[in-house]
């Protein structure tokens, strides 16, 4: 089987999880990734057979939003039809699509089937949580932006029969997490001099702090600041005692898997983070608002006064959602490229 998968690269988690599910995928045949956007800062070993600029997010990083006039500035919407046009998602026995809008769309002036999955794809679910004032335009983008003949969507429980649990890269599932007591900080819609003006007034507390721009570790006074790698990010996470990150998807359910400590901050104007953070109340996460002069009270609060998370469980078995994904055509599969899942996905998940 030849499959197309698509992967949007506006954020890390769809890397990340593009990064685990590669080899179950490739079980079934072989497997061609189309990678979309540059937002992404996260390195790859992806099979990229074809790549586009897409549609890549523009961040006000003093106000920790989205710049909604220079993201529509950037765009090149002939290039993008243009794009859809020539995209050969014909060739293809299966296409998979994770929130990507030129295979969409490619698929639609094609007439191709094909699978929308991933934490959006739950989005068709009126059963997956919202916040209680809902956006009208956001609901409108979640709708439209990338589609599919059928959703696949994963999110933090499975809210409906088309929601799955999320897929736990392999470093995280295996991992045996311990408390060295700093706190690993990811907001990668800010500034880094706005994050260190908030976090250097917490002296007493260490802190990791992840940014796009640092080449090389280095040490300022009580917060270590570290380049964007997956397996320094790993480390840190499993190790430490708390996390605030965006309130995205991927990072938020590994926080949540390895029961650590979890406050979100969801980027402004990004309405889909405004539904996530609807659904990690429901986990005791804390939800921060700004990075402002009033971030060292509630931390303070976070840290010292809210109870533990409550821990995500895996109630789906990777092979099931992967079939999910597969389906119809995994039927049509030889016994023994099914049972070489046991030596990629921890026996636990396969039950």
């Amino acid at each position: 089987m030849k499959i197309f998968y698509a992967v949007q690269a506006t954020g890390n988690g769809h890397i990340s999880r593009a990064n685990a599910i590669l080899p179950l995928l490739k079980k079934y045949g072989t497997v061609d990734v189309f990678l979309s956007g540059s937002n992404s800062a996260l390195r790859t070993n992806l099979p990229v057979a074809y790549r586009s600029k897409g549609v890549s997010l523009q961040y006000e990083l003093s106000s920790g939003g989205i710049d909604i006039c220079k993201t529509l500035a950037s765009l090149q919407l002939q290039k993008l039809w243009n794009e859809a046009r020539y995209l050969p998602v014909e060739k293809y026995d299966l296409v998979i699509n994770d929130f990507e809008c030129v295979t969409s769309l490619a698929c639609k002036l094609k007439r191709i089937p094909s699978v929308h999955f991933g934490h959006q794809a739950s989005f068709a679910s009126k059963k997956v949580p919202r916040p209680e004032k809902r956006n009208r335009i956001g609901e409108w983008v979640l709708a439209n932006y990338a589609g599919g003949s059928r959703s696949v969507g994963l999110h933090f429980k499975q809210y409906d029969a088309q929601v799955f649990s999320p897929i736990i890269k392999p470093s995280i599932l295996h991992a045996n997490p311990s408390d060295e007591g700093h706190i690993t900080v990811y907001l990668g819609q800010y500034a880094d001099e706005i994050v260190l003006q908030q976090l250097l007034k917490l002296k007493k507390t260490r802190f990791h702090l992840f940014s796009r721009k640092s080449e090389h570790i280095c040490q300022l006074e009580n917060v270590n600041i570290l380049p964007i790698s997956q397996s320094l990010f790993d480390k840190s996470m499993i190790n430490c005692h708390g996390i605030i990150t965006g309130a995205g998807f991927e990072t938020p359910s590994e926080a949540l898997f390895l029961e650590k400590k979890l406050m979100v901050m969801p980027m402004k104007g990004q309405y889909e983070q405004a539904c996530n953070a609807a659904a990690l109340r429901d986990f005791n996460v804390s939800i921060a608002t700004n990075m402002d002069d009033d971030f060292p009270v509630f931390f303070n609060k976070w840290l010292f006064d809210a109870g533990p998370v409550e821990r995500l469980e895996l109630s789906n078995p990777v092979q099931s959602i992967i079939g999910e994904v597969v389906h119809p055509l995994n039927s049509c599969l030889e016994p023994d490229k099914i049972e070489d899942f046991s030596a990629i996905v921890p026996s636990q998940l396969l039950m």
